[in-house]
């Protein structure tokens, strides 16, 4: 099975399995409402419920067919959402959700790390009873920075759950090569899951996974929304929103980053080329940087939806294009 990479069918075989998910999913984290880690702001605000079954709806009939969750997005309540949206078309889509996080889910507050296998069986299990299915596609250890020593119990246990039929494939969900590079070891490893955005190439990461016929699975890949276009130097967002508290190179209290603007001013014409949107073009940016690659920008609207599922029509840049915003984008002092 070979990917696709033209017309509005563009699919994404998924690492070494006979999965073929559409080439662009939908990441929700946002959808999970509210919720604190470490009693620190970890959403992205208020959320309407219903708002989001729409969207999700839309997204199927838009061609999108691979979901990204976690049970820490909203302690839980992100997977309820999507499970309830997904109703019938289970079987249509690719599920992925992650897990290793501990949680309260009534104050809706992570606490913690657990890893052991004791724990991923029940976590897994609760995944499938909030998502309202039988198996999980594709099951993502959401600990980016766990020891790579630990990380063999971790791969034998996800091992066991594959051969018992509850997950057909596992993943990592980290930014680091040398952990990457562990767990594509597995013999049902499928992905990885790590940044990637016009402002975070991530070469090493992407040849990981074509030296081990993993797919990519690419968070931030509008950088939380910088890339939309959307936003300018007296942008401010909420309190309640995690953009505004955490530590990110895109925002800074809220507020994006003037630097980056100015970097997307530069190739804002390129982006846009062919009738893209800025979004479409980041996203088209990414599936000509690799063709094993699946951004997952998230959402909270149908017209957010619309938007990214729009890029689908349009395809990935040419790798001129890509070749013309690596350039402009290179920081002066970079060897050429």
């Amino acid at each position: 099975m070979t990917n696709q990479q033209t017309s509005a069918s563009l699919t994404r075989r998924l690492g070494r399995t006979d999965l073929e998910p559409s080439a662009i999913g939908l990441g929700c984290w946002a959808i999970g409402g509210p919720f604190t880690m470490f009693g620190q702001t970890d959403g992205w605000g208020e959320v309407d419920d219903e708002e989001s079954v729409r969207a999700i709806r839309r997204a199927l009939d838009l061609g999108v067919t691979f979901f990204d969750t976690a049970d820490a997005y909203g302690t839980g309540h992100s997977e309820r959402v999507l499970g309830r949206a997904l109703g019938a078309d289970r079987e249509r889509v690719v599920v992925a959700t992650k897990f290793g996080y501990t949680y309260d889910e009534e104050r809706r507050d992570l606490m913690g790390t657990d890893t052991s296998a004791a724990y991923i069986r029940r976590a897994c299990e609760a995944s499938l009873r909030r998502l309202g299915t039988d198996h999980i596609d594709l099951y993502q250890l959401h600990v980016g920075d766990l020891p790579v020593s630990e990380a063999l119990t971790v791969m034998e246990t996800l091992e066991d759950l594959v051969a018992a039929g509850t997950i057909r494939a596992y993943g990592w969900s980290t930014d680091d090569a040398e952990r990457a590079e562990f767990f594509a070891a597995g013999a049902h490893c499928a992905a990885v899951q790590h940044e990637l955005n016009l402002f975070r190439p991530a070469t090493d990461l992407l040849a990981t996974c074509a030296r081990h016929d993993l797919s990519s699975v690419n968070r931030t890949p509008l950088a939380m929304g910088l890339l939309t276009g959307k936003f300018g130097v007296g942008s401010r967002l909420p309190a309640d929103d995690v953009r505004s508290v955490a530590t990110l190179p895109w925002f800074d209290g809220g507020r994006p980053s003037p630097a980056l603007l100015a970097k997307l001013d530069g190739v804002r014409e390129i982006l846009r080329s062919g009738g893209r949107t800025p979004a479409q073009g980041a996203l088209a940016w990414i599936w000509g940087t690799g063709d094993r690659t699946i951004p997952i920008p998230g959402f909270r609207t149908v017209a957010q939806v619309e938007d990214n599922a729009g890029a689908l029509a349009h395809g990935p840049l040419s790798p001129e294009q890509v070749a013309e915003v690596n350039a402009l984008l290179r920081d002066p002092d970079e060897a050429a």
